[in-house]
């Protein structure tokens, strides 16, 4: 039955990128790995079978390269979704993404869009060390011209694709290796979830509700939504009753419903895989501090990973990491004046 129809993230992906490229010859794929492996995280497998090497490339190992590429191809009227293996790998090619693709448009005063979907891999937990597992959400969201999305489950996967690739605008898409439903990764079951089989769009710029609650305001995307929701059930049987708001995307970044479930709950816990300081952990904490304050019962928390390399050794990586027990204890904190622990 469809309504028992469940994909993993990583199948979501490849699923919305495979109908729009059915419906609309302009979209193609490229990027290292991307054709006969399927991605090294699945999220392109099945593309070159159905589409061949002409619209599903598989590049060299020249990030500038393809990546300048790909900017040509959209203004020129194409719509490339295009690989950047690891996000940490920005380094290498930030110049293509922030003074090529995030500006051409504003330099060019609106006669060139460049509408292509950077997808690229975010996250550790896995022991891949300070090279291969960091999320620099704020880094990319920090800089203007450029949307930046990120899905907790399979659903919200598919239709931000579909909302990415037709968008006008360039799109970051971050996924989670922890989300994608990769066996060697481990993979969070709560990401893998019921997807129609018909195209659809989930809106950029649109947060989830994830979970409603009354007394603490958890906010997070990607992997840390499902370390609020885990918090937010041991929160439950001690007497706290979390709300979850999934963030979806950081830009544009729905300010107005973090503001609408601070002001019922008010108190804020915002989980970030990303470093803790000068990130988006703080920029949502502004977004409520600036406008909302008086709605504040206790000082805003948030649970971000330190700044400091990421380790490659298991046991300080996920000493670390962001995880159900912290939000729990950092909520009891919060809710400690009016609800006994």
């Amino acid at each position: 039955m469809d309504n028992e129809r469940k994909l993993t993230i990583a199948r979501a992906m490849a699923e919305a990128t495979a109908q729009e490229m059915r419906i609309d010859p302009r979209v193609f794929v490229m990027g290292e790995d991307i054709a006969d492996l399927g991605g090294v995280f699945g999220n392109t497998r099945g593309l070159a079978e159905e589409f061949g090497k002409e619209r599903v490339r598989d590049t060299p190992i020249s990030e500038t390269g393809f990546i300048g590429a790909a900017v040509g191809a959209a203004q020129d009227g194409m719509r490339p979704v295009v690989e950047l293996m690891f996000v940490d790998f920005f380094g290498v090619c930030f110049d293509a993404i922030y003074n090529l693709m995030a500006k051409n448009t504003y330099f060019s005063g609106g006669k060139f869009n460049v509408p292509m979907v950077l997808m690229t891999s975010t996250g550790g937990g896995y022991s891949d060390a300070g090279q291969h597992s960091q999320c620099l959400y704020g880094s990319f969201a920090h800089l203007p011209g450029m949307k930046v999305v990120s899905p907790s489950n399979a659903y919200d996967a598919k239709g931000l694709m579909t909302a990415a690739i037709r968008d006008p605008n360039p799109v970051i898409y971050m996924y989670h290796k922890g989300l994608q439903g990769m066996g060697w990764l481990g993979t969070e079951k709560g990401a893998i979830v019921h997807v129609p089989e018909e195209p659809y769009e989930v809106e950029i710029g649109k947060a989830r509700i994830a979970r409603e609650g009354r007394d603490v305001t958890i906010v997070s995307i990607a992997q840390g939504v499902h370390h609020g929701l885990k918090a937010a059930r041991i929160l439950q049987d001690q007497g706290i009753s979390a709300e979850v708001v999934d963030l979806r995307s950081l830009v544009p970044l729905d300010r107005d419903t973090i503001r609408a479930s601070v002001a019922k709950t008010g108190r804020l816990i915002v989980v970030d895989e990303d470093y803790h300081s000068f990130g988006v952990s703080g920029e949502i904490i502004a977004t409520v501090t600036e406008t909302n304050l008086a709605d504040l019962k206790a000082p805003p928390r948030r649970i971000a990973y330190p700044d400091v390399p990421i380790p490659f050794a298991r046991v300080m990586e996920q000493y670390c990491l962001p995880n159900a027990d912290k939000i729990v204890a950092a909520a009891r904190e919060l809710c400690g004046a009016v609800i006994p622990a």
